[in-house]
């Protein structure tokens, strides 16, 4: 990223944010107690959405990679949904995998969460170790303009 991109960037950032963090919505409907952080936060223009593991109400769901990497996507969808959002919202994703050897079988899921041609920005890494020994986690910021 050149110094030209990181401004625009910072001023995006800038302009979409709330004026202080008094303004920030804290979204938790459905977040298990217990959990040490928000599902999402909207700031401005900017919902950050906390990482997201294939878990229901019981842990981590059966069936390996695949399926933790659809239900991890569906806690997104979810999570954007009740905040009357939806997957179009979706401009940044990061995604953490314990295995980066699967990048591939994840992608195959992913983009059947996006429309063709309109696929977010995203980084994927490599994670030595997950929480609850997931093997996939998923983190999008989404953009929903306060003045529809």
């Amino acid at each position: 990223m050149t110094l030209k991109h990181f401004t625009a960037a910072l001023a995006l950032l800038t302009c979409t944010a709330a004026t202080n963090a008094a303004d920030a919505e804290f979204y938790n409907k459905g977040n298990p107690p217990g959990r040490p952080f928000s599902l999402a936060v909207r700031t401005g223009d900017l919902v950050f959405l906390s990482g997201q593991l294939g878990t229901d109400d019981k842990g981590l769901v059966p069936g390996g990679f695949e399926a933790q990497s659809r239900k991890a996507m569906d806690n997104v969808a979810d999570i954007l949904k009740g905040m009357g959002l939806g997957m179009d919202n979706v401009v940044k994703c990061t995604i953490m995998m314990a295995d980066m050897s699967k990048w591939g079988d994840f992608n195959k899921v992913y983009v059947s969460y996006f429309k063709p041609g309109r696929l977010p920005a995203r980084s994927a890494l490599g994670a030595n170790g997950l929480a609850l020994g997931g093997e996939v986690e998923v983190e999008c910021v989404a953009y929903a303009p306060t003045n529809k």
